[in-house]
């Protein structure tokens, strides 16, 4: 990877850190920060503690690791952050309630809001509380890996028997999940601020029934009903996330939270009432802005890149 450049001489306003590791969407979001006039810039969490200060804002965005066993490095610094005055968007619990889906289970139970019945298995010969047809998936997952359907009580012994010497499962075990009838679409809301700034439709490629544009799904301009945007921010609010995804999935008479996710990746696909999306959640997030910041300044370098 290329070095970058610091985000240095430092202005008046204070920096914008996007507390998190490479990704497309990271990137994306402080390049268009930056031109909306922010001191915006992706900070490493092994340098967060050096280049944030008291009044600075980190905008918390760790993923899921690529192995579906927990989460990319780093939260812990979020904490230290807060405790030095520093403003943090998505903290330590937010992020820990989007990815660890067992807490968001308890999160949306507590706010009485719609999601599949869900338990938790830690051995394969486990007795299984919901009844099939149910979907396995990892207690930290995204981009629907691993997540399979079972449609009989056999599948899922089949399933469970594949999945045991998984990495994923040997550490935490795995989540049933009653299945919510498929109908090809799903509708992710993007939060910010405890308002919808952004939405797309995910449509399934053909034969899948799974929406993820990672396993060839599309995407198509949302136009969610007034009952979707507030079942997005009432999920938000139910973690206390800051920035967050909030998948929907329609089932009749309403809809069903499906997912939430602590590091939405999203573009100007999901410009949502003909306003772009990162200024709009720029906006609902109050972030501080300077008219000379240099759009071009690149990210805050790692440690190890230095």
């Amino acid at each position: 990877m290329t070095p970058r450049a610091r985000p240095h001489p430092r202005r008046g306003t204070p920096i914008v850190g996007i507390f998190g590791w490479p990704q497309t969407t990271n990137e994306a979001i402080a390049a268009a920060w930056r031109s909306l006039g922010i001191q915006a810039f992706l900070v490493y969490p092994d340098v967060a503690l050096e280049w944030l200060r008291a009044g600075d804002t980190a905008v918390g965005r760790l993923d899921v690791l690529p192995t579906v066993d927990g989460i990319e490095p780093g939260i812990e610094i979020l904490g230290e952050l807060r405790s030095r005055r520093v403003r943090v968007l998505n903290g330590v619990d937010a992020l820990l309630a989007a990815h660890d889906k067992l807490l968001t289970v308890t999160r949306l139970r507590e706010a009485g809001l719609p999601h599949p019945v869900t338990t938790h298995i830690l051995r394969p010969d486990e007795a299984a509380e919901i009844a099939a047809p149910l979907v396995v998936k990892p207690r930290f997952g995204s981009w629907g890996i691993d997540v399979l359907r079972c449609e009989t009580e056999a599948d899922l012994e089949r399933t469970l028997a594949a999945i045991q010497n998984l990495p994923w499962f040997r550490s935490d075990g795995a989540l049933l999940q009653e299945l919510v009838p498929p109908v090809g679409y799903d509708l992710r809301l993007v939060v910010a601020g405890g308002k919808i700034v952004g939405a797309t439709e995910r449509v399934a490629r053909a034969g899948e029934w799974r929406t993820n544009t990672s396993l060839g799904g599309t995407r198509r301009p949302a136009h969610p009903s007034d009952e979707a945007r507030a079942l997005g921010v009432r999920s938000a609010e139910a973690i206390g996330a800051d920035l967050v995804g909030v998948d929907l999935l329609p089932v009749p008479g309403g809809y069903v939270v499906l997912e939430l996710n602590g590091a939405v990746e999203f573009d100007n696909a999901y410009d949502l009432d003909e306003r772009d999306v990162y200024e709009a959640a720029a906006a609902a997030l109050a972030l501080p802005r300077d008219r000379d910041v240099d759009p071009d300044r690149a990210a805050v370098p790692s440690r190890s890149q230095r």
